[in-house]
């Protein structure tokens, strides 16, 4: 099984993008390969914490084979994609197409969801998780072809 968020993110990134479902079932299958156990609970509150943190992002994959649209999970700007122990044989066991996302379009989608954040933060005054937030906000800018400026003036509020 992945045991940090960046083999999460080296798991979805082997396919471009996974549903939850799938990164689900990809878990089983590498926690299987490597004789642990399977606490699927754990998989869904695993990745929850990775999407709040950034190192998985959602967003929406419409396959063109048939046009339906889909939510799917991406490797995001927090992350360092590490492919995990045994990861390299999931392409092969899962029924899985690799799907090719438009990182432009999620990085607006994904400064827009941490814009609300910042302001959020802000108003709270919470200065932790505007630390947190403004590392992120580098880490989009690096990540995607978008700026954040507005985003880290908003959380240097959260520091006054």
């Amino acid at each position: 099984m992945a045991d940090t968020t960046d083999e999460l993110a080296g798991v979805v990134d082997l396919f471009g993008g996974l549903t939850r479902d799938e990164l689900e079932q990809a878990l089983v299958e590498l926690a299987f390969k490597q004789g642990k156990d399977v606490d699927r609970d754990a998989f869904a509150a695993t990745i929850e914490r990775a999407v709040e943190n950034y190192y998985l992002v959602e967003t929406e994959y419409e396959a063109e084979s048939d046009g339906d649209a889909e939510t799917v999970l991406v490797a995001g700007p927090a992350a360092f994609p590490t492919v995990p122990e045994n990861g390299t044989d999931l392409p092969h066991i899962l029924d899985v197409s690799d799907r090719d996302v438009d990182r432009e379009g999620i990085g607006e989608s994904v400064r827009e969801r941490l814009r609300e954040e910042a302001r959020t933060v802000a108003a709270a005054g919470d200065a932790d998780r505007a630390q947190e937030l403004l590392d992120v906000s580098y880490d989009l800018e690096a990540w995607a072809p978008v700026e954040a400026d507005e985003v880290r003036a908003t959380l240097d509020r959260a520091f006054d």
